[in-house]
């Protein structure tokens, strides 16, 4: 039976207010409480290599354990393990789920597989490709994530705030990947008529391979005055070859997810901002979305997860409640 949770806090940077709407549990092939009649919910997320989905394994444990429902996480090898993913998810399809949460590496790796389930499906924190996704008969019953783009557009505005004018590097995940293009993409849109944006260089979500790239930036760059990358882990490389460089005071690096150690880089003045996301969180709210629709509960159709701006000002404050969020956010599941 679900339960109504505490709402979950954090402190919201320009997210619109959620739409609140339920929409049917009833989604096409992969039907909505059809199927099994199991209370065990499946999960399969990304590569636990990043503190990132660790975070989001420890909030799904958490609220599976609050629930009294137990829960089979799977993780890929790490994130860029595409096919290992699927091969989890795969394997779980064969057993007895009354829901999956998936938190997919690509936007299609998992569609295949998810063609042969039969119960609710809760889609985190990178969407499923709608045109892979249709072709194969697979609705999500409610995704759950950040508005990336949103996310990237506070980065931007405070990046223009920092520095107010000159050319600033941008530092991209795996190439193509929609995750990193929107936040990239929301960086520009706030940022690109006060800054001049050099082209995007992709660094694989990778820490060394962004130090390299931060390197290659300066040197091609000696006017650079600031760096936005699309994760914290790429932020940290970066920061670390603006140190080596001797330029920490010259170029403010900005990153986006707000994992413990970019908190506290923050909070040290190595990093001059970044982005929380709150994986606890979306963790947490896949796991409440599964226990309403085995409940037979309509969901949202879509679910905004929380984001701040982290800066030395509110640093301390984000590092005492995390993985929690440190402000009030409305859950729409509650």
């Amino acid at each position: 039976m679900f339960t109504t949770r505490t709402r979950i806090v954090a402190a919201v940077i320009a997210v619109p207010a959620l739409a609140l709407t339920a929409c049917s549990s009833d989604s096409g092939d992969s039907g909505s409480g059809s199927g099994s009649g199991s209370e065990n919910v499946a999960a399969v997320i990304k590569g636990l290599d990043n503190p990132f989905f660790q975070a989001m394994e420890d909030g799904i444990n958490a609220e599976a354990e609050a629930d009294g429902v137990s829960v089979d996480v799977q993780a890929a090898q790490d994130i860029t393990d595409t096919t290992g993913q699927a091969e989890r998810l795969t394997a779980l399809a064969q057993q007895d789920f009354g829901c999956f949460v998936v938190n997919p590496i690509s936007g299609n790796n998992l569609v295949q597989g998810l063609a042969s389930v039969d119960v609710p499906i809760v889609n985190i924190d990178q969407p499923l490709d709608t045109d892979a996704a249709d072709a194969a008969g697979v609705s999500a019953d409610t995704y759950i994530g950040t508005d990336n783009v949103s996310a990237g557009e506070v980065a931007g505005q405070q990046m223009v705030d920092l520095v107010g004018s000159g050319t600033v590097g941008l530092i991209g995940g795996i190439a193509g990947n929609i995750t990193s293009e929107d936040r990239l993409t929301g960086f520009e849109n706030a940022a690109g008529d006060s800054l001049d944006l050099l082209p995007v260089v992709s660094a694989d979500w990778n820490r060394q391979q962004a130090l390299t790239a931060a390197t290659d930036l300066m040197t091609a760059n000696p006017d650079l005055v600031g760096i936005f990358t699309a994760n914290d882990d790429m932020a940290l490389g970066a920061a670390r070859a603006v140190a080596d460089a001797g330029k920490s005071d010259d170029i403010a690096v900005i990153g986006l997810d707000g994992n413990e150690e970019a908190l506290q880089a923050v909070a040290d003045g190595t990093l001059a901002a970044t982005v929380a996301q709150y994986p606890y969180a979306i963790g947490q709210l896949g796991m409440q979305a599964c226990s309403a629709l085995m409940a037979g509960d309509d969901v949202p159709e879509s679910i905004e997860a929380p984001v701040a701006l982290i800066t030395p000002d509110n640093a301390e404050d984000a590092l005492g409640a995390f993985p929690e969020p440190f402000e009030d956010f409305e859950n729409p599941l509650d």
